[in-house]
C-alpha cells in the first residue's frame, strides 16, 4: 500500500493514512445505521469537534488529491456557503451533538481563505445563529498565502475567532512553486506573515512539503533556514505522496513516464535534516510530520487539538462536500459531487454519501495506527479502553519492526526510533485486518 524500502521510488498509489478501515470499504448501504446513530444521544462524553470544508482554490496544485474547484464565479461560491450554513443548521439539531460544546473547530479545504472578508463575515453570522465555538480550545483556519489581505486576516481573528492559522507555504522557491502548480509566490508569503504577526494569533503553523518536484538539498536547507527565521509556533512537514487522482499521477500512468518525485529515502533524509535543525532551534517533535516550539510542560499551549482529539476517537461533525466525519461510533462521508450535495441540502436533507460501522477491533486498530504517528503508544491506554494487550496481539509485527530498528518496546510503552518516525505511514498497514491488507485505500 505504501512504499517501505529505502531506495524505492515514489510511485502512484502511495497514500497518507488518516483513518481505518480504508475509505474504499465505506458503502452507502451503511447509511441507515449512520442515520440511526446520529439520531441518538451521545453514548460517551467524548470530545466534540467540527470540520467545515471550503472546496475552492485559485489553482489546482499538481500534487493535490482533495475535492477542490477552481474558476468558480461569485454566485456559485455563495450558493455553496449558503448550503454549508444550512447543513450546519440541520447538524446542530442532531441528538448526537448532545449538550457538548465544540472543543475544536477546523476550517479546511481547498482553500478556506479563498472566501472574501465579506463572505467570511456572512458565514460567521450565519453559523453563530445555530452553533458557537466560544469555548473551543482551538479554532484552526487553513490559508493559502496569496489569498490573504490585512483585512481578511483581521476578519479571521476578530470575527471568526480563529486561534490557529495554518499557512500552506510548502516551499520558498518561486521556481518550485510555479513548477508544482502552486498559486502563490514567496513575496506573498512574506506579506501574509506581516499581517498574521500583527494580528497576534495564539498559534501559527507553517506547512512544508519534502519532495516537491525539482527539490534539491540546497533548496531544502534554505526552506528550513527561512522557516526557523520566521519562528512559527509549529511546523508540519509532509513527504510528497502520489495518490491516484493527482495531476502528477495521471501523467505518470497516462504517458508511462518515470515518477518525477524524489525517492522515499531522499525525502526521509530531508525530513531528518529538518528535525535536527528545528530541534536545535528550540522545537520538539510532536509526530512523524510535526514539530512544536518547546515552551515547557507548564506553558498551557494547545497545539494540534484537532489531530490529538481525532486520533483518540473524538466525535467529529464533518460538513461540506465530500468531508469525512466520525460520530456516535460510526464513520461517514458526505456526497462528493457538487450538484447532488447542493440539491440534497436544498431539499432539507443531510448530504450523507457513504458510511461504515466499525467493530470494536477496527476501532482499536484505528486508534492504534493513528496514535503511533505521534511516535509512541502507551500500552495501558489500550488496556483500559479496549481491554487489549497491543504488543501481544501483534507480537510478530512488533518483533519485525524491532529487528529492523524501527521500534523499541518497554513494559509501559512502544516508541518509534527516528528511522521509524520518518517512515511511520509505511508501517501502518501491517496492523490492518487481512481483508484490508491489499485493497485500494481511497
Amino acid at each position: 500500500m505504501t512504499n517501505t524500502s529505502s531506495d524505492e521510488k515514489t510511485e502512484v498509489g502511495s497514500v497518507f493514512i488518516s483513518n481505518y478501515p480504508p475509505y474504499s470499504q465505506w458503502k452507502d448501504d451503511a447509511l441507515s445505521d449512520v442515520r440511526e446513530r446520529l439520531n441518538q444521544p451521545p453514548q460517551t462524553d467524548s470530545p466534540l469537534g467540527l470540520y467545515l470544508h471550503i472546496p475552492f482554490c485559485r489553482k489546482r496544485c499538481k500534487f493535490c488529491y482533495f475535492k477542490v474547484f477552481t474558476d468558480v464565479k461569485a454566485p456559485e461560491v455563495q450558493r455553496y456557503v449558503d448550503a454549508l450554513c444550512n447543513e450546519i443548521s440541520m447538524v446542530s439539531k442532531l441528538p448526537v451533538m448532545g449538550d457538548r460544546p465544540f472543543r475544536f473547530v477546523y476550517f479546511g479545504g481547498g482553500t478556506p481563505s479563498f472566501l472574501s472578508p465579506k463572505q467570511l463575515t456572512k458565514l460567521a453570522d450565519r453559523l453563530h445563529e445555530h452553533i458557537t465555538w466560544d469555548g473551543a480550545e482551538e479554532v484552526t483556519f487553513e490559508c493559502e498565502p496569496g489569498t490573504l489581505s490585512e483585512t481578511k486576516v483581521k476578519t479571521l481573528r476578530e470575527t471568526l475567532g480563529v486561534t490557529r492559522i495554518s499557512l500552506g507555504i510548502e516551499n520558498f522557491s518561486d521556481q518550485l512553486l510555479e513548477d508544482n502548480g502552486r498559486a502563490h509566490l514567496s513575496k506573498q508569503v512574506f506579506n501574509a506573515w506581516e499581517w498574521i504577526e500583527a494580528a497576534d494569533f495564539n498559534n501559527v503553523n507553517i506547512d512544508l512539503i519534502a519532495g516537491m518536484v525539482g527539490e534539491t538539498w540546497d533548496n531544502w536547507k534554505d526552506n528550513i533556514r527561512r522557516t526557523i527565521d520566521m519562528s512559527p509556533e509549529s511546523v508540519t512537514i509532509y513527504q510528497m505522496e502520489l495518490p491516484f487522482n493527482t495531476i502528477y499521477s495521471k501523467d505518470i500512468l497516462g504517458k508511462k513516464i518515470e515518477s518525477p518525485v524524489a525517492s522515499w529515502q531522499l525525502k526521509r533524509d530531508w525530513v531528518d535534516y529538518a528535525f535536527d535543525e528545528l530541534i536545535a532551534a528550540g522545537y520538539k517533535v510532536s509526530s512523524g510530520y510535526t514539530l512544536v516550539k518547546d515552551l515547557g510542560e507548564d506553558s498551557g499551549m494547545v497545539s494540534f487539538s484537532y489531530r490529538d482529539n481525532l486520533w483518540k476517537g473524538a466525535d467529529l461533525i464533518a460538513t461540506g462536500i465530500a468531508s469525512f466525519g466520525h460520530a456516535g461510533g460510526v464513520h461517514y462521508q458526505n456526497l462528493p459531487h457538487m450538484p447532488a450535495y447542493l440539491e440534497t441540502i436544498e431539499k432539507g436533507e443531510l448530504p450523507l454519501g457513504r458510511g461504515f460501522v466499525p467493530t470494536q477491533h477496527q476501532s482499536l486498530v484505528r486508534e492504534m495506527i493513528l496514535l503511533l504517528k505521534r511516535g509512541y503508544l502507551e500500552r495501558d491506554y489500550f488496556t483500559k479502553k479496549f481491554d487489549a494487550d497491543i504488543v501481544q496481539q501483534w507480537q510478530e509485527v512488533w518483533n519485525g519492526y524491532v529487528e529492523q530498528g524501527l521500534v523499541e518496546i518497554s513494559d509501559s510503552k512502544i516508541t518509534l526510533t527516528r528511522e521509524g518516525l520518518l517512515r511511520v505511514d509505511s508501517m501502518l498497514s501491517a496492523f490492518f485486518e487481512p481483508e484490508h491488507q491489499n485493497v485500494r485505500y481511497t
